[in-house]
Formats: C-alpha cells, sequence, structure tokens
C-alpha cells in the first residue's frame, strides 16, 4: 500500500525535471554526493558546471584536485569535493573508468556510505535497495510512528528495518525517487502538506496528531564560536592567497592570511599580534581598512571573521611562504576558494 501509493504519485506529482534523472551511474552518484547536506536548488547549478568540465569519469580522474575543488567553491563540505576526486581515479585503476554496478565495491569508494551506494544502485540500475537520508527519515517517521532521536543506534536500526520492509518488489527507482520527492516537497520539516500526502490514511503521526513531534528534534547544544582576522594583502592590484593543508576545514582550498582571535567570541587577535605578524613578513603597509565584519556558520561552530584589508608599499619580490601566490581578484574568484573569502573578494 505505501509503496505502491507512492510510486502512483510520484509519476503524476512527483519532480521530473531534476538533470540527473534516467541519467549513468556516473551523474547519479555525482549528485547524490552532491546532494548531502545541500538542497536540490542550490546543487543544480554546480552539477550543470561540474558536469560540462568533467563530461565522463576518466576526465575527472585526469584533472587535478584544484581544478576539482575550484568547481566546488561555494558548495561547501570540500572532503566530498576531494573524496569524487580519489574514487574517480580508483574508478579507472580498478574498474577500466566504468562506474561499479556491485554494491560492495561502491559502497568501498572515498565519500560513499550506505545509503548513498543504494541510492545509486536503485537509481541507476533500478537494484532492489533501501535509501535512509535526512527526507526519508521524516517520512519514515511519521508514517511508521518511529520514536526517539535517529542519532541513536538502536532508532537508527528500527529506520533501516522499516525502510527495506517498506521496499517494493519492482519500480525501485520510481519508488526512491518518490521517497526523496515527498520528503522535499510534501512531508517538510515545518508546515507539512498533509492534505495532499497519498499516504495520510495510514500515517501514524497524522493519525495521532503527532507530525509536528516526529521525527524527534536532536536537543539543542551550544555552539561553539571563534573569532578571526582575515588579512585582504594587496600590491598593484593583486591579492596574496595562501594554500591550505589537505586536512582539516577548507582543506586544500585558497584562503587569505588568518589571524585566530579567541574562542567563545571574546576577542579579535589584538593589534599587538597584528604588528608581530607584519614585522615577521617584512611588510611595510601603505593603508590598513577595517571592512564590515560577519559571520560565517559551519555544522559544528560560528566563526565571526573580521576582514582587514592592507595595501602594501611594495609587492615582496617572492612570497616567503611555500604555497603562497599573488593572484588578481578575477583568477582568485576562479580558484578554488571557500564561501567567506569569495563573499569578501566579490566586495572588491
Amino acid at each position: 500500500m505505501f509503496s505502491s501509493s507512492l510510486i502512483i504519485w510520484q509519476r503524476e506529482h512527483g519532480r521530473h525535471d531534476l538533470p540527473w534523472q534516467g541519467a549513468a551511474a556516473y551523474f547519479v552518484w555525482l549528485s547524490e554526493v552532491m546532494l548531502q547536506q545541500t538542497q536540490v536548488v542550490t546543487v543544480i547549478p554546480y552539477y550543470q558546471r561540474f558536469i560540462a568540465s568533467f563530461p565522463t569519469i576518466a576526465v575527472l580522474a585526469a584533472a587535478s584536485e584544484e581544478q576539482v575543488l575550484a568547481h566546488w567553491s561555494g558548495l561547501g563540505y570540500y572532503a566530498r569535493g576531494r573524496n569524487l576526486h580519489r574514487a574517480a581515479q580508483l574508478i579507472v585503476t580498478l574498474y577500466n573508468g566504468e562506474f561499479p554496478r556491485d554494491y560492495e565495491q561502491i559502497l568501498a569508494l572515498p565519500g560513499i556510505g550506505r545509503s548513498t551506494a543504494a541510492a545509486i544502485c536503485a537509481q541507476a540500475f533500478d537494484e532492489r535497495r533501501a535509501i535512509l537520508d535526512g527526507n526519508v527519515k521524516r517520512v519514515l517517521a511519521r508514517y511508521c510512528g518511529i520514536e526517539g532521536s535517529p542519532a541513536i543506534k538502536a532508532v537508527e536500526i528500527r529506520f533501516w528495518q522499516q525502510a527495506e520492509a517498506l521496499l517494493p518488489d519492482s519500480d525501485i527507482a520510481t519508488y526512491t525517487q518518490a521517497l526523496m520527492d515527498m520528503g522535499a516537497t510534501l512531508c517538510t520539516r515545518s508546515r507539512p502538506k498533509c492534505t495532499r500526502c497519498p499516504v495520510q490514511s495510514d500515517c501514524v503521526a497524522h493519525q495521532t496528531g503527532r507530525v509536528a513531534e516526529l521525527p524527534a528534534r536532536r536537543s539543542k547544544r551550544r555552539v561553539p564560536e571563534r573569532r578571526a582576522t582575515f588579512l585582504l594583502v594587496m600590491s598593484d592590484g593583486d591579492i596574496l592567497l595562501e594554500k591550505r593543508a589537505p586536512a582539516g576545514i577548507w582543506g586544500g582550498l585558497w584562503c587569505l592570511p588568518q589571524l585566530d582571535g579567541g574562542t567563545d567570541a571574546k576577542d579579535d587577535a589584538s593589534d599587538e599580534e597584528l604588528a608581530e605578524y607584519l614585522q615577521y613578513k617584512g611588510w611595510q603597509v601603505d593603508e590598513q581598512i577595517a571592512l564590515p565584519a560577519f559571520t560565517h556558520t559551519f555544522t559544528h561552530f560560528k566563526l565571526h571573521i573580521a576582514p582587514l584589508l592592507l595595501k602594501l608599499a611594495h609587492k615582496p619580490l617572492q612570497v616567503q611562504q611555500a604555497g603562497s601566490v599573488w593572484m588578481t581578484v578575477t583568477e582568485a574568484l576562479n580558484a578554488a576558494i571557500p564561501t567567506p573569502v569569495r563573499q569578501l573578494l566579490e566586495r572588491l
């Protein structure tokens, strides 16, 4: 009843214009990775630019990591882009550039978990596999009346059991798309459209008046806050960027020189720290301009950014620190840079 109702609903009311629908496994894989923690409306233009530059797995594998991250710039969660690149190289090495059909082989690729591997198998190969992303958890929590936080292992096990029990015997690709469409368009976190739901008559949450309560929300934790001063170091119209180490926040991206302030949003970098940094670099600053501060929110903390424009009297003959480079602002905007840096450069 549940699966057949969703399949019928999807064919008439679901989304049919997503650019990766009905595409080969490579494109389904790319879309699934991009859609992790990111909404469809944000993903589509990135997806289209990405496949225009990397139309095949072989082309993606042959690209440099910097080229890949430049196309990922602004999408966030950059480990996804690095894992995608590494996985493409493995596919070329192990499978001659053909995306594997075997679930276990797909699951073994970097950056692919159980639900993503299942989604690829279901949509690209119509294989009978259950998916369980955030939208699907919300649909199942309400329809089946699953209580408790999905973050709890025992609750997660129950979600997987229900997801597998509700699988139809056929039309897996359509059913999988229906689940995702339901969670994205009808069974939304706030203001769900229950009157248009094809399975509301059997929905436990709707029958018991607990739609707003399910799924259980995680207890709110205090979000740590940090401060940093971003230095826009400019000379002769060029700006200085530094490449981050491969691991950590913004790993492998080009960033502005940064002075870390205090934690818990208490202090910016002090004037003394700035003076010491400039002395260490040997830079003679002609003009110093404080730009409007702003906040960038990550999954696990907030970063309060105080931008400082430094115009140098003379460009150093050579950059002291390895991994640093002078670029024009236009070149920098086309490089692999994180969102806050892009926002600052666009102001220039």
